[in-house]
């Protein structure tokens, strides 16, 4: 169509009449020269099965489609199919799924992602991530733009305020770094918080469940010792308090350490000696 801008976002928002939704956290890339910042952050290469969360209006499906093997795109949004299906039908190797990311049978995508590429919605962004990390084991790769402040969480160090629950998940699987902020100019509309770009590299399985719900509870009274968080649980059986304060002072923790004070492999290793495999959880 002519008088139409030539960048795509911009381009599609006005030949399809979009207007971005708040409520769904819609900040759509309108910078194309991002792509190959994060194209080379995820070392993307053509031999690779992409998953992008959030497809918006399809600046990063088409790019990533020219590049790799094959890219599944989701998408919340069916006022974004038109927009979408301009991106992603010229490309056999792409695939739509006009589904929530949160919902969608991840394991059942053929064939299975080993990359996570994305320019995340802001309020699901942690949720989209772990989830990932759990449900996609052959995923090696996590590069992603998201709000600065979920970043921050995920790659938090112990002790630190930002430190707490998706730290720990995140960390037990993966190497966390956020490698760089994202100009807020990028997207449109202009976000009302700063993004950066963070990348996660896989080096173990995902924690167990039994796991995840130990540094749930850990973390739900975060103004209290952590022994005393866990034996607040439900379904907490009794002497809780007493075989965490035990098994902290085993590894070498003060018995009233909270929770933000255990790195993540102290994590495993406290799950192991609650459980009586404290030989297994120190190996892992």
């Amino acid at each position: 169509m002519s008088g139409l801008p030539a960048q795509p976002s911009l381009r599609r928002l006005k030949a399809f009449g979009i207007r971005p939704n708040r409520e769904l956290g819609q900040n759509f890339l309108i910078d194309s020269n991002l792509l190959d910042v994060i194209a080379r952050a995820a070392e993307l290469g053509p031999g690779d099965v992409v998953l992008e969360v959030g497809g918006g209006l399809g600046v990063l499906s088409e790019y990533l489609a020219q590049r790799a093997a094959h890219v599944h795109v989701v998408e919340l949004d069916r006022r974004l199919e038109p927009a979408l299906r301009d991106a992603v039908d010229p490309h056999p190797n792409a695939t739509l799924h006009l589904a929530d990311a949160v919902k969608l049978d991840l394991g059942g995508l053929e064939p299975p992602p080993d990359k996570v590429i994305a320019n995340l919605p802001y309020g699901v962004a942690a949720t989209v991530i772990l989830r990932t990390i759990e449900l996609l084991p052959g995923v090696r790769t996590w590069v992603a733009m998201i709000q600065r402040e979920v970043g921050e969480r995920l790659a938090a160090a112990p002790g630190t305020g930002a430190y707490g629950v998706p730290s720990v998940l995140a960390q037990l699987a993966c190497e966390v770094k956020v490698i760089r902020p994202v100009s807020r100019k990028v997207f449109f509309p202009v976000p009302n918080v700063d993004s950066v770009l963070v990348r996660l590299l896989r080096r173990a399985a995902a924690p167990p469940p039994e796991l995840r719900v130990l540094v749930q509870q850990g973390f739900a009274h975060r103004r209290k010792a952590l022994a005393r968080s866990l034996s607040l649980a439900s379904g907490a059986p009794p002497g809780t308090r007493e075989r965490v304060r035990a098994a902290l002072e085993a590894m070498g923790r003060p018995a009233d350490a909270r929770a933000e004070a255990l790195a993540p492999e102290e994590w495993r290793e406290l799950h192991a000696r609650l459980t009586g495999d404290a030989a297994g959880g120190a190996a892992a």
